[in-house]
């Protein structure tokens, strides 16, 4: 757990004081280098004052060109070259909100929890006003000509989670972040963290929002540079 405390002296400070100092759950994602697609998640909830794991490592996938600073509650070192864009295939670093729970079927958490129809629109286009933000496509006026669907027949997204990742909607830094249900044949996302749809439950049920999680998602060489 000292690698994640790393995180909080040596750079991810955000403006506002730690950005962990009132969590009590953690989901922390590690990949071996920038570059890789694949890594593992790990829970933690605090006792006392103490991080204690929860559970197995949780094999995921990330971006198909792996990880690259997102915008969250941390800030992005100084001259890094690798900054989350729209369309880089590559998934956010950084530590950041999960602002809700989502699917297209009924699920009973204690974490806030949206039921998603073939009309609710995650939008992607940086011209639009509704940029980085799911809405109900029947009750705005569209000014958008590209938005990913949250419900469609391949059931990734059945069930997940929104990642704050991106919070002001800044035009072209990143959009529709989310952890979801990976794909069958095991292959990459193109910017968000995936993992069976036992896997996602299982996160699901686990999170509290009394308790204020967190997603702390970097590479390991990042964590081991810091705790260094």
């Amino acid at each position: 757990m000292g690698k994640i405390i790393s995180l909080l002296f040596f750079g991810w400070i955000s403006l506002y004081g730690n950005p962990l100092s009132a969590a009590k759950q953690l989901l922390v994602v590690q990949t071996s280098s920038w570059s890789v697609s694949s890594g593992s998640l790990q829970r933690y909830e605090k006792h006392a004052g103490v991080w204690h794991k929860v559970g197995r490592a949780i094999t995921v996938k990330v971006g198909k060109n792996g990880l690259a600073w997102g915008r969250g509650l941390h800030t992005i070192p100084k001259g890094a070259k690798r900054i989350k864009r729209e369309g880089d295939g590559r998934a956010p670093a950084g530590i950041f909100r999960l602002s809700y729970a989502f699917g297209d079927k009924a699920l009973k958490l204690r974490y806030p929890y949206h039921r998603m129809t073939r009309a609710h629109h995650c939008v992607d286009d940086s011209r639009s006003k509704y940029y980085n933000q799911v809405i109900d496509s029947r009750k705005i006026r569209k000014d958008y000509k590209s938005f990913e669907h949250m419900k469609f027949p391949s059931g990734l997204y059945s069930y997940g989670l929104f990642i704050d990742h991106n919070p002001k909607h800044t035009p072209k830094v990143g959009s529709c972040i989310f952890m979801h249900i990976k794909k069958p044949s095991g292959k990459p996302t193109v910017g968000c963290t995936a993992m069976s749809k036992a896997e996602i439950i299982t996160v699901l049920k686990w999170l509290d929002p009394k308790k204020k999680p967190l997603l702390v998602q970097a590479p390991v060489v990042i964590v081991e540079r810091l705790w260094r």
